[in-house]
């Protein structure tokens, strides 16, 4: 099974994400980081679930029932996730 590394932009992003779900509501921000950390973990098993990427050698991959998008690059031995972004944010 790959090891999960995260990126210091990938957990900001999450963080970032939570505290901003938070200011309304504080169980839908603890569920949507739920949701993100459960799917990240699922690459684990199946590193190829998601989309290709916009930006070369990266696969995106939709979470369910949230407005997210994890970006990550599969080498070896890891799942490196680079980004946790909003889907109507401008990336790259």
């Amino acid at each position: 099974m790959l090891h999960i590394e995260w990126t210091s932009l990938a957990l900001r992003d999450i963080r970032d994400a939570g505290e901003f779900i938070a200011m309304n509501n504080r169980n839908a921000a603890d569920l949507v980081a739920k949701r993100i950390i459960d799917a990240v973990e699922y690459l684990r098993e199946y590193p190829m679930i998601g989309r290709s990427g916009r930006v070369l050698g990266t696969r995106e991959l939709v979470i369910s029932g949230t407005p997210f998008i994890v970006v990550y690059r599969k080498n070896v031995s890891a799942i490196q996730i680079l980004r946790i972004l909003h889907h109507a944010r401008k990336w790259p």
